[in-house]
């Protein structure tokens, strides 16, 4: 049976945060802090719902002045790591507006043991001097500190409330990618390049100018460059193919681009089969296949998936054969009807197959 990321936030939790907290603070009730959060209503609640639940209920329970909830909450935070441990920059972000001092140097430690990122985002929004701190965080010398610096202030990070201005004007955020391009962390360079490819969503000659800057840097520099590119490789904008080196796709010849099955029940698999000739010279080519999975409204969600990047010889020819699943996932639901596969090479779709899942 698949474990869902709410169940994360369960009675245990909430029974050994009440203890700890009782821990810090004698007066603590916590007794009544398990009655009032574990209830039939937070266990209706969905994983954001359950963590802010929880996080008003610890509120609720320190009747006494925010900076003294933080400072009974921080000595919490090592014993929490990951996804439970987001509860208390959720508390920052949710009580603290209004004492930016407070909860800023709150991000700072707590993110150490679970991330920030998505608690930062509100002060950057309401007090815009909040970018001075995060160039100074992409220099320090704890790596999750550097990576919030980044993973912080991207201006689409998924799950999380969009960054106008930065979206508008991203150059605030140039100083925090220069400093950490290079780092040595790839927990780091990775939300780097994450940074990047928000950016060249709407900003694209600005992304391609950074890469090609960046290329030769480092191995995490470079990584961080293509990886950042993604978004422009996946649409085959030429400016991004020309800057990796890949082919001319007139050159290649679709001999074969097959289903073994066009009707698949819901919890099974088929495989792609493809097949592809070179007629041209010698280049790196990057192939994907998209399934267009049909949505419960009646449209289709494209989801892109690499089978490889590979330097293609004059006359050579490839094979590839791919497993396509559809169990249902906790991240994707699948729907009877009729779906797509279709080929993509360098960004330019090729091919398109249709299939019904039953």
């Amino acid at each position: 049976m698949t474990t869902l990321l709410k169940d994360s936030y369960n009675k245990e939790l909430i029974q050994s945060i009440g203890e700890r907290l009782k821990s810090e603070w004698s007066k603590f009730n916590k007794k009544e802090f398990l009655k009032s959060t574990y209830t039939n209503e937070f266990l209706t609640l969905e994983l954001k719902d359950r963590m802010r639940w929880i996080a008003k209920k610890m509120n609720d329970s320190l009747p006494i002045p925010y900076k003294q909830q933080i400072e009974f909450i921080k000595p919490l935070a090592p014993h929490y790591p990951a996804l439970q441990g987001i509860i208390f920059p959720e508390f920052v972000h949710t009580f603290g507006l209004e004492d930016p001092t407070t909860s800023i140097e709150a991000l700072e430690y707590l993110t150490q043991y679970s991330t920030g990122e998505f608690a930062i985002r509100p002060f950057l929004i309401k007090y815009p001097k909040t970018i001075d701190t995060m160039v100074e965080w992409s220099k320090h010398k704890n790596f999750h500190v550097r990576r919030l610096a980044s993973e912080g202030t991207r201006p689409l990070l998924p799950w999380a409330p969009k960054l106008p201005e930065y979206i508008k004007d991203p150059t605030p955020i140039l100083p925090i990618l220069e400093n950490l391009k290079n780092d040595p962390e790839d927990y780091v360079y990775r939300s780097v390049a994450n940074n990047l490819n928000d950016i060249s969503k709407d900003h694209p000659e600005l992304a391609l100018n950074i890469a090609e800057k960046w290329i030769g840097s480092s191995d995490s520099a470079n990584w961080a460059a293509k990886h950042g590119m993604r978004t422009l490789l996946k649409k085959g904008h030429p400016d991004a193919m020309k800057l990796f080196g890949f082919g001319d796709i007139s050159a290649i010849q679709v001999q074969d681009f097959n289903l073994e099955n066009h009707k698949i029940k819901i919890g099974e698999f088929t495989r792609l089969n493809i097949k592809l000739l070179n007629s041209g010279k010698s280049s790196k080519f990057r192939i994907e296949y998209m399934i267009h999975y049909l949505k419960k409204n009646g449209k289709h969600n494209t989801k892109v998936f690499q089978i490889a990047e590979k330097q293609i010889k004059p006359n050579e020819k490839v094979d590839y054969s791919k497993k396509l699943d559809f169990k249902d996932l906790s991240t994707r639901k699948h729907y009877a009807g009729q779906h797509f596969v279709s080929l993509s090479i360098n960004g330019n779709r090729l091919n398109k197959l249709e299939f019904e899942l039953v």
